[in-house]
This record gives C-alpha cells, sequence and structure tokens, in this order.
C-alpha cells in the first residue's frame, strides 16, 4: 500500500508537502533561535549549549539534537526526491514547449525548481562553515558559535550567499506553505485568501528574521 501511494503522484505530493511543513516548523524555530545573538555571546553561546542538553538527563548529551538532525535529513531527502520525480513526470507528460510562452504563474512558482536547489547547495556550505568549519573564515571555535557567527558574517561573501539564500527561502515558502495546503485538503474557496496571507506573512518573516542576522553584524550591531 505503502508503495502504491508513493508511485503516485497525489503521494508524492503529500509526501512534499508534510516533509516542506516539517522544516517550516523547524526553520520558524531556527530564526527565533538565531535572534538571541542580539542578546550577547553569553545568551547566544547558552542557548547553542541547551541545544546540545535537551532533554537530560533521559536522554544523553546531544542524543535528542541528533534525532531532529534525523528527521531533518529524512524530510530534506524525501522533499526533494519527490521533487525531482514529480517534475520528471511533468516533462515527460509534456515533452514540447507550450505554444504560448506568457508566463500565467507567480515569480515564486516558476522559481521553486531554482529555488530549491540553491537552497540545497547552500545547507551544504552552511553546515561546512557553521558546523564542521571546513569552510569558515578565520578559525573556527568549537563551542563558540557567536563568534564563529561573527567571522563568517564580517566576509562579504558570507553575507551575500547568505542572504541570496534566504530570499530564495521566502519565495519558496510563500509558494510551497499555500500549495501544500491545497494538496492536505485545507485549501478551499473561502480559505484561500486566508492561506495565502499566512503564506505572504510566515515568508517575509522567516526572511526578515534570517537577514537580521547578517545585517546585523554587517552594521555592527553584533560584533
Amino acid at each position: 500500500m505503502a508503495r502504491t501511494v508513493w508511485d503516485s503522484s497525489v503521494g508524492k505530493k503529500t509526501v512534499m508537502a508534510v516533509s516542506g511543513l516539517i522544516m517550516l516548523l523547524y526553520l520558524v524555530a531556527h530564526m527565533i533561535g538565531n535572534l538571541k545573538i542580539y542578546f550577547g555571546a553569553g545568551e547566544f553561546d547558552h542557548y547553542a549549549h541547551w541545544l546540545r542538553t535537551i532533554g537530560e538527563p533521559v536522554m544523553h548529551e546531544e542524543w535528542t539534537l541528533w534525532l531532529v538532525r534525523a528527521v531533518l535529513v529524512a524530510a530534506v531527502v524525501a522533499h526533494a526526491v519527490s521533487a525531482y520525480q514529480l517534475s520528471r513526470r511533468d516533462i515527460k507528460a509534456r515533452p514540447t514547449r507550450y505554444v504560448h510562452a506568457k508566463p500565467r504563474s507567480s515569480y515564486a512558482t516558476r522559481t521553486m525548481r531554482w529555488g530549491g536547489v540553491i537552497l540545497g547547495l547552500f545547507i551544504v556550505w552552511h553546515l561546512l562553515d557553521l558546523t564542521t568549519g571546513t569552510v569558515h573564515p578565520g578559525g573556527f571555535q568549537q563551542g563558540h558559535p557567536y563568534n564563529n557567527v561573527v567571522d563568517t558574517f564580517s566576509t562579504w561573501y558570507g553575507d551575500v550567499v547568505y542572504i541570496v539564500a534566504m530570499l530564495a527561502l521566502g519565495l519558496h515558502i510563500r509558494h510551497g506553505f499555500w500549495s501544500a495546503a491545497q494538496t492536505l485538503g485545507a485549501g478551499s474557496r473561502a480559505r484561500d485568501r486566508a492561506l495565502k496571507t499566512v503564506a505572504n506573512v510566515l515568508a517575509l518573516l522567516l526572511t526578515a528574521g534570517f537577514i537580521a542576522v547578517p545585517v546585523g553584524v554587517m552594521t555592527g550591531v553584533v560584533s
């Protein structure tokens, strides 16, 4: 039964919707945590340490964090695979271009695929920068996330990569939230306007909230 559902387009869209909402919930929590950087190094580093000790003493140190990471990886993979396979089906179903090339969909809709690619590449870069320190500018300090974040956003390319990715994220959420609601049966004529408003507000708040961190470093408010 699971294979039958997965093989159907509706099943893949449902997987995309559910995995997308899981990632959205994480992004909201992540953004709120990131904004703690405005309260100083002590507050931000304490928050980062707390993430590693969630669930103690029932859970061992970092077990909960690794559990969250595993769920996120599964959600990202499921989302990406579903999107790719649905895209291939669309291409096979319509191998030739439409006669009328004028786009009728929104800019966010037309850029969902490229936005997904940009975000996928950004996730890899972000982990190599602030988790492993592999591409981190300057000296990466394990256990000192505040200093590492300031180091990253003290470089012009760190700011550019992050801001471009967050703009892509905003467009992705703007269309993706509304699309997920339709897939999961929450959409209707009466609720469409409200759902689109929620999607726009979420996209705006998350984009602004994430970009506020590099802006804080660039302006010297965070240093």
